[in-house]
């Protein structure tokens, strides 16, 4: 049976060859070459017509046959060298009888293979038990190939280990216990000193969610993880199989792999589609050759579900947030600007920034003693009938309801979403709640309820805009001394009027009938402020 002698950094090593072989630094090569400037898939070696021939992939740095490099292909001879980097590769061909026989086993035609050399057959059970030796790390049999009760024992161990993940991850486990659940399960399967398992945050950072020690799983212990490896893993988006780190040419400038002295190491990327969720890795200090390219397979298998998982679980939490903030902005805006905003075609900023707004304060004027004085169910279907009407208007006016304050309700135009005429809107908005009251009052009065007086009052200015409060309950509001002059207008005004500040008549575009009042002295201002009631509207809408 020909085979291949890999003379690398690593020390030598005999491989059998197949029909068809690949060669490169990737680890699902049919034959792993860890050699810095060997492409990933370099070469292929392959059989054809009885002879075996060596096929250059265009690697960059090229394959050489005994000095010659190789512009193509080429057939090998007994004993050609084959050179790729700094790695020596010696051919050693077959002999005929036991290259019809590899032939036979490795035909696409397993029954033929299977009567011409029965198991257990004297003449051809070496021949099969060889080839499933040097197979027995890479692939799981067909069960007439088993020949060793304890390799399909191990083999079906860990089938049923991948088969507790992929349960667990159907079960809807979080991602937390999922991947605590992972390497509980890898630590079952293979001598592995240390496993972690890391997810890329919302800065694109991967950070540690799992690890755990071959002595005891600890969420709580240091982890220092090679960057070359995961950077390795991460950049080419594919697995990483080294059966002896430590003398990997991929990793010799990994100071975190020498100091902690990692032999074998296998990391596998958490991929959905084309993104990077997240890495897993196993590494064992004491064992060369610990991982097998099996055990690769299998926790590629289990990564690839992990991904899924993972991916499910932040889309189930981004439709939790975007459903919250669909309720939150169809709460304080309009619809139609409310389905702008979660369309995209507007853009609310989450950080602070200055936005000339204008702020309207409304208040109900005696509400406290009628509360005292009258059911609180009564009062309490009042109050709602005031602002449900109340809101209609300004969501007319595209205005931004800013919160509730006892009966008192702060409104914003020009903030989060801005128009060229919002001071207009908001004295036009003002006026029709004062002329909506009597629609309002007629009800009272049938209910035996006092009718409801409100004052406005209304400040244009700069403010500072943006998402403000805690994590848990985030508000958007608008900050800055308009808003507090606002407020102080509008406990001036008496029942039925609206003030307005200087600066929002500075900012007026259409006709309304005002007349200055006297000035007033506020808390916060050092000198009086003018103060103008707005009377009508002298346009049409």
């Amino acid at each position: 049976m020909a085979r291949i002698s890999i003379i690398g950094p690593s020390g030598r090593q005999e491989r059998q060859l197949f029909r068809h072989n690949s060669l490169g630094r990737h680890p699902r090569n049919t034959h792993q070459v860890l050699d810095r400037v060997v492409s990933k898939e370099h070469c292929h070696i392959e059989l054809v017509d009885d002879a075996y021939v060596l096929k250059d992939l265009g690697s960059l740095n090229g394959t050489y046959i005994n000095g010659e490099r190789v512009d193509g292909q080429r057939s090998l001879e007994p004993g050609d060298e084959i050179t790729i980097g700094s790695t020596r590769i010696i051919f050693d061909p077959v002999e005929q009888a036991s290259s019809l026989s590899f032939d036979a086993l490795m035909s696409d035609e397993p029954r033929e293979a299977t009567n011409r050399f029965k198991i257990g057959d004297t003449s051809a059970g070496p021949l099969i038990r060889a080839k499933v030796s040097v197979l027995a790390d890479k692939t799981f049999f067909a069960e007439e190939l088993v020949q060793d009760d304890a390799s399909l024992r191990r083999d079906y161990e860990k089938l049923r280990a991948s088969y507790e993940v992929t349960r667990a991850i159907e079960l809807g486990t979080s991602i937390t216990a999922l991947c605590s659940k992972i390497l509980e399960v890898a630590f079952r399967l293979v001598p592995a000193d240390r496993g972690v398992v890391l997810l890329h945050n919302e800065q694109n950072v991967l950070e540690p969610v799992s690890v755990r020690s071959a002595e005891d799983a600890d969420p709580n212990q240091e982890v220092v993880v090679s960057k070359t490896v995961l950077d390795t893993v991460v950049r080419e988006k594919q697995a990483v199989l080294s059966h002896d780190a430590s003398a990997d040419a991929r990793f010799q400038s990994a100071q975190s792999v020498i100091m902690q002295g990692i032999r074998s190491t296998m990391c596998v990327p958490l991929l959905q589609g084309e993104a990077v969720l997240g890495v897993m890795m196993l590494d064992s200090k004491l064992t060369t050759h610990a991982f097998t390219e099996k055990d690769l397979a299998l926790f590629e298998t289990v990564a690839s579900q992990a991904a899924i998982a993972v991916q499910n679980t932040l889309f189930a939490k981004r439709i939790e947030q975007e459903a919250v903030m669909r309720e939150r902005f169809r709460r304080l805006l309009s619809p139609a600007i409310a389905e702008q905003v979660l369309s995209g075609q507007l853009e609310v900023t989450k950080g602070g920034e200055l936005r000339e707004t204008t702020v309207l304060f409304a208040d109900i004027r005696g509400f406290t003693s009628m509360s005292e004085s009258h059911e609180p169910r009564i009062v309490v279907d009042a109050l709602n009938e005031y602002f449900e009407r109340m809101v209609e208007i300004v969501f007319r006016y595209e205005g931004t309801l800013d919160k509730f304050i006892g009966d008192e309700m702060m409104v914003l135009f020009g903030s989060p979403v801005a128009h060229d005429d919002d001071p207009d809107r908001a004295v036009r908005a003002a006026l029709e709640m004062q002329n909506t009251l009597s629609e309002l009052n007629a009800r009272h009065e049938v209910q035996d309820l006092p009718p409801f007086e409100i004052g406005i009052g209304i400040n244009t200015g700069e403010v500072v805009a943006g998402y403000i409060g805690s994590s848990q309950a985030l508000e958007y509001t608008v900050i800055g001394d308009p808003v507090n002059t606002g407020a102080r207008l509008c406990s001036l005004a008496k029942p039925g009027q609206t003030l307005l500040s200087q600066g929002t008549i500075e900012k007026l575009t259409g006709s309304f009938a005002f007349e200055e009042l006297p000035e007033e002295k506020v808390k916060g201002k050092a000198k009086p402020i003018r103060v103008f009631e707005v009377i009508g509207c002298a346009d049409p809408e």
